[in-house]
């Protein structure tokens, strides 16, 4: 699994990938990740909509599609099945890694999906061109297989309060997690999920380019938390998306895909 890419790599595949820029931004953050795509984007990538591209029948934010749901939009994007993908964002909250997550869980490749190391932050701080120019789409017909226990749901999550099959790992920062915050969805109670730990997401970048720390660095991260690779791990947040920042971090760490609790805070702290 190589689940990131170099801005150097990018550079010199820019042609041979299909890239996608999932940048999603908080709703109440006044920034539209598409007007800012059209404002400028890395050539030949294909705006991803988070929001559109989740279920739309869902009542939680961003919950993943069905299968003909998630073939209907890649197959919509123009990305066949042995395309190698690269993801990136421009976005606070590092919603590439949801994207990336999306892709393991519907059965893409794992050495074919990437995330670019750093994001639009760094290709901009390293001063490579943008464009405004569209993307060509040709549609393809993409077949997509759901992978068996990467997402752990509400009932899995209760019963793992009183046996503990795994340990759950809250992305939240941590002022949210003793719920000394408001959380900034309506209608959620402020704490966490009993027995859970918390490492917030940030810890596990470097914020002045937003790439990853390097692997050794992760591991000294995850274990000051407490949190240990020897057992299995499950990953939640607010609403899904920063989790799958954890999860990209822990598969740096142990070369394995993520589980996501994909309700997380949002659905297990409704009021």
């Amino acid at each position: 699994m190589s689940p990131l890419k170099s801005t150097d790599w990018l550079a010199e595949n820019i042609n041979k990938v299909k890239i996608l820029d999932a940048t999603w931004h908080l709703p109440n953050s006044n920034r539209n990740a598409l007007k800012e795509y059209e404002n400028g984007h890395i050539e030949n990538s294909i705006f991803f909509d988070l929001d559109k591209n989740s279920n739309q029948n869902a009542s939680l934010p961003h919950m993943l599609p069905t299968k003909s749901e998630w073939e209907k939009i890649v197959s919509n994007l123009g990305i066949q099945n042995n395309d190698h993908i690269i993801i990136y964002d421009n976005s606070d909250v590092l919603s590439a890694s949801r994207c990336w997550f999306t892709f393991l869980y519907f059965g893409h490749n794992t050495n074919l999906v990437s995330v670019l190391n750093g994001g639009l932050k760094k290709w901009n701080l390293e001063k490579r061109p943008l464009t405004t120019d569209k993307t060509n789409l040709t549609q393809t017909n993409y077949s997509a297989s759901t992978i068996n226990g990467l997402i752990v749901d509400l009932k899995q999550i209760k019963k793992n309060i009183k046996k503990r099959d795994f340990c759950l790992v809250d992305a939240r920062g941590e002022k949210r997690f003793k719920g000394l915050v408001d959380e900034p969805r309506k209608n959620l109670k402020k704490g966490n999920i009993q027995g859970s730990k918390n490492l917030p997401y940030l810890n596990v970048i470097n914020t002045e380019n937003n790439t990853f720390k390097k692997k050794d660095e992760l591991k000294k991260v995850f274990l000051s938390h407490d949190i240990n690779f020897n057992e299995k791990l499950a990953f939640s947040c607010g609403s899904g998306i920063t989790a799958c920042v954890l999860g990209l971090a822990s598969a740096v760490v142990n070369n394995e895909l993520p589980v996501i609790y994909d309700g997380s805070w949002a659905e297990y702290g409704l009021k």
